[in-house]
């Protein structure tokens, strides 16, 4: 079962400092076919103008994932972290039992374009922690490179669910493939396109929801980037 999620069908709106565009029901936006995917809960792509962000929040028992793409993004929560994630570094926020924290862009200049990522966690009530890492992208170069996974294999962040999500980047005319392990899935999100997936062309932003499928077969028609989650 192959299911295309358009960039364009997406919900969002744009407040001026920030545009944000939700792949899944979230905020303001709600749809009742659109509510997640396996233990995905939420899968937003942000830009946060210059010297703007959101003040402190908090959230509760989810795994948050951020991936910068572009610009920077300063956190700070109530454990006492302050930290400032780079494009392309990611952060793996565990709310637990409870945390505040507040996002913001630090430039005064250049906006900042990231992915924020929410995944159930395996149970409830788990303690809240932090961590935050940048990887190599030249080990994602044609190839799968593992960066979220539960238990941090290849140095990736830890996360509390049985899901890992991987990136990869690919030259004109690449091809890249991984096998589905039955009885999981898999939801491939385009950060740059075009590529054609298991024989669906996909653009920037566009998305691909995979099950009952042995594999995901990725193929290049420009400089591409992937994120792939690999999903129970």
């Amino acid at each position: 079962m192959l299911h295309v999620r358009k960039a364009a069908d997406r919900g969002g709106a744009d407040y001026g400092w920030l545009q944000t565009a939700h792949t899944f029901s979230f905020s303001v936006y709600h749809d009742p076919d659109y509510m997640g995917f396996r233990h995905l809960r939420v899968i937003n792509e942000d830009v946060v103008g210059p010297a703007k962000g959101f003040q402190k929040h908090p959230h509760r028992d989810m795994e948050i994932i951020t991936y910068v793409l572009s610009g920077a993004l300063e956190h700070r929560d109530d454990l006492g972290n302050a930290s400032v994630l780079r494009a392309g570094e990611l952060q793996r926020m565990t709310a637990g039992t409870g945390i505040r924290h507040s996002e913001a862009n630090p430039s005064t200049d250049e906006p900042v374009h990231l992915y924020q990522i929410w995944v159930f966690p395996d149970r409830e009530g788990l303690e809240p922690g932090y961590d935050q890492k940048g990887f190599d992208a030249a080990d994602r170069q044609g190839k799968w490179q593992v960066v979220v996974s539960p238990d941090g294999r290849d140095g990736s962040l830890v996360i509390h669910q049985n899901v890992s999500i991987l990136l990869a980047d690919l030259g004109t005319g690449q091809v890249l493939e991984r096998p589905i392990a039955e009885g999981r899935h898999a939801w491939v999100q385009v950060i740059r396109g075009p590529v054609v997936v298991n024989g669906e062309p996909l653009e920037t932003s566009d998305a691909l929801a995979i099950s009952d499928e042995s594999s995901v077969s990725i193929k290049a028609e420009g400089p591409s980037e992937i994120l792939l989650f690999d999903l129970a």
